[in-house]
């Protein structure tokens, strides 16, 4: 009998329908190194803390999960951060992170389907006008996120503040999430100390904005001074998006005066662009007249010339040479600038012509017979010239240019700095340490409009999703408002945590510790094709360079400022990489086997080969 109890028992554990309680609606708070895709799941964090200087950008996300029943008409607002002053109006935020579907990946084993990317404002940030961030939907089982930009005063007193973001929807629901601020006495520079040429072809911008691109210099001049003004405010140079020359001075001064000279409206005050491309005709009295005016308005520093575009692939090495001649001549003190790696300098004797060499990234610490391990001390001979500068860039060859081609490197938790938009936060957060630790002084890309027309809907180009794109269209008819600006995108955000990333390593540098800020960098990426994918460890990284600042500086009457004395260029020390190569060797017949490959993204669609 007690045998049949157990068994009906069993039986009945099996067969009873017990309850099942329907999972409601989530809200959380997110730092700002977690991509929030729809598969989410639920988070539990009702607040989020976040340290920075004065002047300096701070972010997090509030992040939503739709339960059983979804949510309807989302709605958020955070009115002011409130502690020794109030943080409020322009310095406040709030975006909807826009989706991206992807349908190819950019790395073999990345996931396909929706990605955030897109930063929709309440308030843009250009103009002032209200847009189409609220209210939003958020689909039964599926997660969505809002994106709170914090920018500190150069005036703020340091000190604790609070601030809570409200979300409500429809049917009654509200949840909130707290953000507690501490801000430490410092004041980061508007200037960025990482000089920086991210290019813009202006056809784009007047396609993606006007639906044509025979735009006059009347409707194109505001539109892309729009852009320089997101660029400068997220401590990026937009060099290129200038109208082809040659220019009327008087015009030119007029609207980019103020951008070079550091008195545009930007919400850091005294921001200046730190590149200016010639862009107009190779031409001994074009030349000259340009470099006279640089020189006369005082922004000569800042002006630089292309000579070449990663020869012998975009280039010749003639080519470059009877630039490189004709510059020296006709155009002394403006600065000549060559996507190359020190192997090519030498080899090819154009060492005397360039001012500025960009190896690429994989070039400068790499995995590639030639290139392997820490490559600083091949550029030596060429940094001890005066007015010399090695900056650096990234491109396809970080993921693989083709289709069916990818860097081994790429596995889950390591890979190159990336900004392709379904990669980790942490790839778009790593070039500038990687410059850092290379002792780069600049940064040189590509493009960020090459798919701005299409930038809602496909930006699959050179095999990456986001490559040559780092900015969305902000038309009425898509996001609201009266006047066209530009839209952030979620990895343009990156780009800038990572160069005020720089701004730290270089503040514990210039306040007497150098090796310590190696050594955090290191102990954070060990080589340039190691990037974790652990967004938590470079903010503990950044803390720890934050807490070390302070206790360098603490008390201290001769500390420097932020950003004060400029850094010099760093001398190449011993390298510390486990795997360092020597001069780059069998160049030629890995070129010869995948010339496109080399070209590291610089070459179009249509003269790019299938096989690699």
């Amino acid at each position: 009998m007690l045998a049949i109890r157990l068994f009906g028992l069993a039986l009945l554990s099996l067969t009873t329908a017990w309850p099942v309680f329907a999972a409601g609606p989530a809200v959380w708070g997110e730092g700002m190194m977690v991509k929030v895709r729809p598969d989410a799941a639920p988070g539990s964090a009702t607040g989020v803390q976040l340290t920075a200087a004065r002047n300096e950008f701070v972010s997090f996300q509030v992040a939503l999960h739709g339960g059983d029943g979804g949510l309807q008409g989302v709605r958020a607002r955070l009115p002011a951060l409130e502690g020794p002053a109030t943080l409020t109006g322009p310095d406040v935020t709030l975006y909807r992170e826009a989706l991206l579907i992807t349908r190819k990946p950019s790395v073999v084993g990345e996931a396909v389907g929706p990605w955030p990317d897109g930063l929709v404002p309440d308030t843009d940030e250009i103009a002032g006008e209200a847009r189409r961030a609220f209210p939003f939907d958020v689909p039964a089982g599926e997660a969505r996120a809002i994106w709170v930009d914090v920018h500190v005063p150069h005036d703020a007193p340091p000190g604790d503040y609070t601030g809570t973001v409200m979300v409500e929807a429809d049917g009654g629901f509200q949840r909130q999430v707290t953000a507690r601020l501490t801000v430490v006495d410092a004041v980061m520079p508007s200037t960025a100390s990482l000089s920086s040429a991210f290019l813009v072809w202006p056809p784009y911008v007047c396609r993606a904005h006007l639906g044509r691109e025979d735009c006059t210099p009347q409707e194109l001049q505001p539109l892309l001074a729009r852009y320089q003004r997101m660029a400068l405010e997220h401590r990026l140079t937009l060099s290129s998006l200038f109208p082809p020359w040659p220019v009327a001075w008087s015009d030119f001064d007029a609207t980019w005066g103020p951008y070079l000279g550091g008195t545009a409206p930007t919400r850091l005050p005294g921001a200046r662009m730190t590149s200016l491309e010639y862009g107009g005709p190779l031409t001994a009295d074009a030349l000259g007249d340009f470099t006279a005016h640089a020189r006369e308005q005082g922004w000569l520093d800042q002006a630089y010339v292309q000579i070449g575009d990663e020869p012998p692939y975009g280039s010749t090495f003639v080519e470059v040479r009877t630039k490189g001649e004709l510059v020296r001549q006709a155009a002394p003190g403006l600065r000549t600038m060559l996507t190359t790696n020190a192997f090519q300098l030498k080899r090819n004797d154009v060492e005397s012509l360039v001012d500025v060499a960009v190896p690429l990234v994989n070039h400068l610490d790499g995995t590639e017979p030639g290139f392997l391990g820490d490559q600083r001390e091949t550029y030596t001979g060429f940094l001890s010239r005066p007015g010399t500068e090695m900056w650096m860039y990234q491109s396809c060859m970080s993921h693989g240019c083709g289709p069916g081609s990818h860097m081994p490197e790429n596995t889950p938790g390591s890979g190159w700095p990336s900004y392709m938009v379904d990669r980790s936060a942490a790839k778009g957060r790593a070039m500038e340490w990687v410059s850092f630790l290379q002792g780069a002084t600049g940064e040189l890309y590509y493009q960020t409009v090459d798919l701005l027309p299409t930038a809602w809907t496909d930006q699959h180009h050179f095999n990456g999703n986001g490559d040559g794109t780092l900015f969305y269209p902000g038309t009425p008819s898509v996001i609201g408002g009266m006047t066209d600006v530009p839209v952030a995108s979620l990895r343009l955000k990156l780009i800038r945590q990572g160069m005020q990333d720089y701004e730290w390593l270089k503040a514990v540098s210039d306040a007497g510790d150098p090796d310590f800020a190696r050594q955090v960098a290191r102990e954070l990426i060990p080589s340039a094709s190691r990037v974790p994918d652990d967004g938590a460890a470079f903010d503990a990284a950044r803390l720890r360079l934050i807490h070390r600042y302070q206790e360098l500086t603490e008390d201290d009457p001769s500390a420097p400022d932020m950003g004060e004395p400029p850094a010099p260029a760093p001398t190449p020390g011993p390298v510390d990489s486990p795997a360092h190569g020597g001069p780059a060797v069998g160049l030629d017949a890995e070129a010869a086997a995948c010339p496109d490959a080399m070209r590291g993204g610089f070459m179009s669609e249509a003269t790019r080969g299938p096989a690699c």
